[in-house]
């Protein structure tokens, strides 16, 4: 394992967590799903971490709300960006 394997982006978890929640690959195709993740990562601010425990040490209970709420927010908007765009392509 090199260094660059030990740093991740928190989001990325929080988002999948989210997006697996709304069981979406039982309306969506893959495709659909990934390109939805880039967009709302691309949305949401980042924040790199070594370990998902620091995250558990470091953040408050209101820190973790708020980056809870930012990613249902993300994940909402794009929902409806990419499903108007895809309504405009049929």
């Amino acid at each position: 394992m090199t260094w660059d394997d030990d740093i991740h982006n928190v989001y990325e978890k929080l988002v999948v967590e989210y997006v697996e929640g709304l069981e979406m690959e039982k309306t969506h195709d893959h495709d659909f799903i990934a390109d939805m993740c880039c967009v709302v990562l691309n949305k949401l601010p980042s924040r790199y971490i070594r370990h998902d425990v620091d995250m558990q040490f470091y953040l408050t209970d209101s820190e973790r709300e708020e980056m809870q709420e930012r990613v249902a927010h993300a994940v909402n908007a794009a929902l409806v960006k990419l499903q108007n765009k895809n309504s405009r392509e049929e």
